[in-house]
């Protein structure tokens, strides 16, 4: 077994949460934890929500929300906790620690979880007493178990959804959270449900998907799912498989269930980089792997009926009507999914202020929130609140699309940094770029290295950190050195009916080449789309050696850099 499984094994990771209120209590220091504990408990704290952090003795913290759904209650207080807990000490910066977000900032992320950084050991469980209050918690935001259940943000609201999948995203995600009995598999478990039929919630990438179907039972037509299996990014991206299966939403949680204890029995536990369950689908075969699931299923699975999904939308950015009469609600570009703690309170003080009393707050998987249940007519106040003019519905389109990981400010993965290079890169591009005006949205996604958190393979344009030497000897950054920030430029990428990850164009490109090599490659699509293109499809259908051409035109070292460190 490889080592993380030998961790597992010492002790089960779900026992680390009772520790870590010993560790606070007692006042511990991370040493004093390795020294009491090992250095395995670096790894089972992740049953707690918990990261390590780059700089020492700081904790990053994942707050699960399942489907994204939080009611203003909860967000205000997910937001004051990042003001009372995620600030980081003098040494480290203090309230200027990073120029563009200062301190006590928050990170949504495309997940539809909440980060926080700087978190001290001996402040964890007063944060988890405040979540318990309002029923948040942290626990599996992080492992190799169940992770947050994915859902459509606008669960309940838009008249284009089959039906809300709220309740069973509700019921999935309580089954596995502090389940022992699966709470230790092989790796990471991806889940998302969805009742609409825009797939907002990215089936084709999850290790499960349960998307909205029907199909005649009895004489009688029945809402339903059906399932996708064995989908995933990071190193050996995989779309996944279609089930010929009908779940009825009572047994979506058997049917999860199975998933899982298929993946638990056999799944890889050796070599660490193919552990993921789109591993075991590709390997047994979509088929082989169906028949695993179905042995192990305890409720009926009958063949599956007509599928409802459209396509792939993604993107609740601006006001929209909701089905229910006289009421809107609000989706607000949050550029990197990162903003204030205070920010993010104020912002759920506005829902209750301007909204209904069921307004809500919602995360979406692009990494920017929405506010529900607003009567039409207090919207226009709503968008006079401080926050709104910082987080705006009307954003540009590179705006609109950005999404940025961690990045090397506190990952210890990530290469370069991400997230104030998408902020600043975002709207540059939008001041500098003219889109054409049938283009709503441009998804620039970048990660850090090559772990895919950002989801750079279904971008538009994708990013994939790296550190490059600039060949030119006598070109050199601010600081005289050739050796650079750059990354991997990617082209193309798209979930829908048109699903294809994108291909890699060109690689270990200089950062400061990649706005002007944008600029190039815009003015040729502007002159070359055809009516309703969108970039991604215009990318496929030229040639890539004619993209890195048109790259190059830019008077910028486009190409003139080497990956240097790997």
């Amino acid at each position: 077994m490889n080592t993380v499984e030998q961790h597992k094994q010492e002790k089960h990771p779900l026992d680390v949460i009772e520790d870590l209120q010993e560790y606070a209590d007692e006042g511990l220091s991370f040493e004093e934890i390795e020294e009491r504990a090992g250095g395995g408990e670096w790894e089972r704290l992740k049953w707690a929500g918990m990261y390590t952090q780059k700089q020492d003795d700081f904790f990053m913290v994942r707050t699960k929300v399942p489907g994204g759904y939080l009611t203003p209650e909860q967000a205000e207080v997910i937001g004051e906790c990042a003001v009372d807990y995620a600030t980081a000490p003098p040494e480290h910066g203090g309230e200027e620690q990073n120029e563009l977000w200062g301190d006590a900032y928050l990170d949504i992320t495309t997940r539809q979880d909440i980060q926080k950084h700087w978190i001290r050991v001996e402040d964890v469980p007063d944060m988890w007493q405040r979540y318990e209050d309002v029923g948040l918690t942290t626990i599996q935001g992080c492992g190799d178990s169940a992770r947050n259940v994915l859902g459509c943000p606008a669960a309940g609201l838009d008249d284009h959804e089959c039906f809300n999948a709220q309740p069973v995203i509700d019921a999935v995600s309580d089954f596995f959270t502090e389940n022992r009995e699966y709470a230790n598999l092989p790796r990471k478990f991806k889940i998302t449900i969805t009742g609409c039929t825009h797939d907002c919630a990215q089936s084709q990438i999850n290790d499960v998907g349960l998307v909205p179907a029907k199909k005649e039972i009895d004489g009688e037509w029945l809402y339903g799912f059906h399932a996708r299996l064995g989908g995933g990014l990071s190193d050996g991206p995989r779309m996944a498989s279609n089930v010929d299966a009908f779940i009825r939403p009572e047994h979506a949680v058997e049917f999860c269930r199975a998933v899982a204890q298929t993946f638990k029995e056999i799944g890889d536990r050796h070599n660490r980089g193919v552990c993921r369950m789109r591993y075991l689908v590709q390997q047994l075969g979509p088929e082989k792997f169906e028949e695993a699931v179905r042995d192990r299923c305890t409720v009926d699975l009958p063949e599956s009926g007509q599928g409802l999904t459209t396509g792939y939308k993604g993107d609740h950015v601006g006001v929209h009507d909701q089905k229910q009469d006289g009421l809107q609600y609000v989706g607000f570009n949050v550029i990197a999914g990162r903003m204030g703690g205070d920010e993010f309170a104020e912002a759920a003080r506005a829902a209750q202020k301007y909204g209904t009393d069921e307004s809500s707050v919602r995360l979406a998987t692009d990494q920017n929130f929405l506010i529900t249940h607003v009567p039409e007519e207090n919207v226009d106040d709503l968008l006079t609140e401080p926050f709104a003019q910082e987080y705006s519905p009307n954003p540009g389109a590179f705006s609109r699309g950005a999404v940025g990981c961690t990045g090397n400010e506190f990952c210890n993965y990530a290469i370069i940094e991400t997230k104030k290079r998408t902020k600043r890169w975002a709207r540059e591009l939008d001041e500098r770029i003219d889109v054409p005006d049938d283009v709503d949205v441009i998804r620039m996604h970048m990660s850090g290295c090559s772990a895919s958190c950002a989801q750079p393979q279904i971008a538009d344009i994708g990013f994939r950190g790296e550190t490059v030497k600039l060949e030119d000897e006598n070109s050199t950054n601010a600081e005289g050195d050739n050796i650079v920030e750059g990354m991997d430029f990617g082209l193309g990428g798209a979930l829908g009916a048109d699903n294809e990850f994108l291909d890699w164009v060109e690689t270990a490109v200089p950062a400061d080449a990649v706005i002007p090599a944008l600029e190039r490659l815009f003015e040729v699509f502007a002159e070359e789309k055809r009516d309703d293109e969108p970039f991604y499809a215009w990318c496929r259908r030229v040639d890539n050696g004619r993209l890195r051409e048109i790259m190059q035109r830019a008077d910028a070292p486009v190409t003139r850099g080497v990956a240097h460190g790997d």
